[in-house]
């Protein structure tokens, strides 16, 4: 394996709440009406320091999509997940943005966040987006 070289990103910054590697600003945020089924989730239009994992077709609540799951480089952690594709016309906006999931990171004021009991445990997606 090749060395790792890690973006450090400057101002509000969403980071690994496992290892504090930077995931994505503020100011990259598209929404935040997402849900997952840890509770609140991000949709954002970059990010940072992560791996993708294999493509594969998920039902979720707005329909069919093409994702793939996304990890931190520092460590490893699941935090969220990358559009490939968007099967309804009017989903299109999400391809080639990321969701991560606010149980998996911590914010800019180094807040995380704690799953909610009404948290879904089926299929995760966007409210209206």
């Amino acid at each position: 394996m090749g060395r790792l070289f890690v973006v450090n990103l400057e101002g509000k910054i969403y980071s690994c709440k496992h290892c504090h590697t930077h995931l994505a600003l503020y100011d990259d945020i598209y929404s935040k009406t997402f849900h997952c089924r840890h509770g609140k989730a991000y949709l954002f239009n970059k990010v940072v320091n992560v791996s993708i994992g294999e493509m594969e077709d998920r039902q979720m609540i707005t329909g069919l999509h093409t994702v793939a799951d996304i990890f931190c480089v520092g460590c490893g952690s699941i935090v969220g997940w990358q559009y490939e594709t968007a099967y309804e016309k009017n989903q299109k906006y999400k391809e080639g943005k990321s969701v991560l999931e606010r149980y998996k990171v911590s914010g800019p004021d180094g807040s995380n966040y704690w799953m909610s009991h009404e948290a879904h445990v089926g299929g995760s997606d966007a409210d209206d987006a």
